[in-house]
């Protein structure tokens, strides 16, 4: 079904076996909306830092699992220019924002819709994970439950090129 969302996309934009549009290699599509706290989120803002953008929901148990890590990563990775920003997917604010507290995620949060989601390749199960590197480009897409560890070691790989 998103193929033919997609066909319009361009020469050059490949599809992946699912049938969603594959965005690695290039430029990130912008996102610049309020995150939860009311502070504005702007992908463009962001060039010059690597940025690991994560979709996921308050129902993903993946999703749960990933964000102590995603916070460990902004606090030791944050001066070397790493940042997070997570897009919640949930249809309201209020449960998205009671996890978000209750997991002290300091890194922004907005939230999502199905737009957004389609503009990002669809992403219609999470966690879906991008990272972006220091130019806006998008360098790897992780559908699904990651291996922390590898995703960690791409991380430090895309800080260290600079």
């Amino acid at each position: 079904m998103l193929a033919g969302l997609f066909a319009g996309a361009g020469p050059g934009v490949a599809q992946d076996a699912m049938g969603r549009t594959s965005l690695v290699g290039l430029r990130a599509p912008d996102i610049a909306r309020a995150d939860l706290r009311g502070a504005p989120v702007s992908l463009a803002a962001l060039r010059g830092k690597v940025v690991l953008l994560n979709f996921w929901a308050t129902w993903c148990a993946p999703c749960r699992v990933e964000m102590p890590r995603f916070v460990a990563w902004q606090k030791q990775y944050g001066v070397d220019g790493l940042q997070i920003v997570s897009v919640s997917i949930d249809d309201s604010e209020p449960p998205a924002r009671a996890l978000v507290e209750r997991m002290h995620l300091d890194y922004p949060v907005v939230m999502g819709d199905a737009k957004l989601g389609e503009r990002y390749g669809g992403v219609l199960g999470v966690p879906v994970t991008f990272l972006i590197d220091r130019r806006g480009v998008i360098r790897a897409r992780i559908d699904g439950e990651t291996d922390l560890g590898a995703l960690q070691g791409k991380i430090e790989a895309m800080l260290a090129a600079h």
